[in-house]
């Protein structure tokens, strides 16, 4: 049953986007998809709008209409500065001021793991660790999760902030083994985090039922998110693969993974 007459979804072109383009389409009598790139044909129910989130005007334009935000667009991986204060900072801000412009009052943000990536493996993580970024892609997500605390208190506007882990069609390290997210839990978090009666302000992992895991969402189980999927279905083929890593390695002492040895993006 559509929960929305018209709900947006921003990065529908990327990688999760497309998940979410087809997994979120039941929620809305329309989904309006955005994103600076080509996204293909409309579908039935669908309305497609390029948009380059760092122009507040077009981003307004976006917003216009909708019950709901689904915000998945932004710079995907670390990137020079430019781009991620672009895309991702101003993206962000924009985005937020344009919900409270046009009285949206719900926003599903698509924050990392690498907001908290220098979390050592063992310290037992939850959703109210506090920001230990990897990156300026991290540093992004962190602006992100703090301004729609702000947008929450001052101007009412609901958010969920997905610290999403490692979203593939499977695990594809050691590391994958305890960060996996599948798309179908993915989009399950998503629905949850629209559908659910409240959510104030709630960070949330994006993790699937894992043995091994670095979080805990045992603080937003107001949420309802319930995942059906393990990365235990994968751990012998990825065990049989690749060798264990070096405890003492930041790749494998820290969260963030590669992420904590990448030098400035600008040096490159």
């Amino acid at each position: 049953m559509a929960r929305f007459k018209r709900l947006l979804v921003t990065g529908a072109a990327g990688r999760l986007g497309s998940v979410l383009r087809e997994g979120l389409a039941p929620l809305a009598e329309t989904i309006r998809l955005a994103d600076r790139a080509e996204m293909g044909e409309a579908g039935p129910n669908e309305e497609l709008v390029r948009c380059e989130l760092g122009d507040f005007d077009a981003v307004l334009a976006m917003v216009e209409g909708c019950d709901a935000v689904v915000h998945f667009g932004a710079a995907p991986v670390e990137r020079p500065w430019a781009e991620i204060l672009e895309s991702s900072i101003k993206g962000g801000y924009n985005v937020y001021e344009a919900a409270r412009l046009h009285g949206v009052k719900r926003i599903v943000y698509a924050s990392s793991i690498h907001a908290v990536g220098y979390v050592r493996r063992e310290e037992g993580a939850d959703t109210d660790t506090a920001h230990r970024p990897d990156g300026l892609y991290g540093v992004s997500k962190c602006f992100v999760e703090d301004l729609a605390k702000l947008y929450f208190h001052k101007f009412g506007i609901e958010s969920a902030c997905l610290r999403i882990n490692s979203c593939f069609e499977k695990p594809a390290d050691r590391r994958h083994l305890a960060t996996w997210l599948s798309f179908a839990d993915l989009v399950r978090l998503v629905e949850r985090c629209l559908v659910a009666e409240r959510i104030g302000f709630t960070v949330a992992y994006g993790i699937s039922d894992n043995e091994e895991v670095f979080f805990s969402n045992h603080k937003v189980a107001h949420l309802g998110y319930r995942p059906q999927d393990t990365a235990e279905t994968f751990r012998a083929e990825v065990e049989a693969q690749i060798a264990p890593g070096d405890p003492f390695d930041p790749q494998v002492e820290f969260v963030g993974g590669n992420f904590c040895t990448m030098g400035h993006p600008d040096d490159d």
